[in-house]
């Protein structure tokens, strides 16, 4: 799987870590639910089959956190932003 970064170009997938689900709220640690809510939201989630927006980090590039909307049947990479670029939920 190739990924489109912003600033370096396409690179190989194996450059990039990655995050999760980019529309996951995560818990606030302190809450005194903390525990299961952290529960529900890493084990109890919704596996999306088709376009679905995800979390990645550039860790072996530019060091730049992108939005990748990954079709995820096929690995087809849809549309890749930066991070903190205001996108349509």
């Amino acid at each position: 799987m190739r990924i489109e970064c912003p600033f370096c170009g396409e690179r190989d997938h194996s450059e990039f870590a990655y995050l999760g689900d980019a529309g996951c709220a995560r818990p606030a640690p302190g809450a005194a639910d903390a525990q299961a809510r952290f529960v529900e939201a890493v084990y109890l989630r919704e596996n999306p089959a088709g376009a679905h927006r995800e979390l990645w980090y550039h860790e072996f590039g530019c060091r730049s956190w992108v939005q990748v909307t990954r079709d995820t049947r096929t690995h087809e990479i849809l549309e890749v932003r930066l991070a903190g670029a205001s996108a349509a939920p």
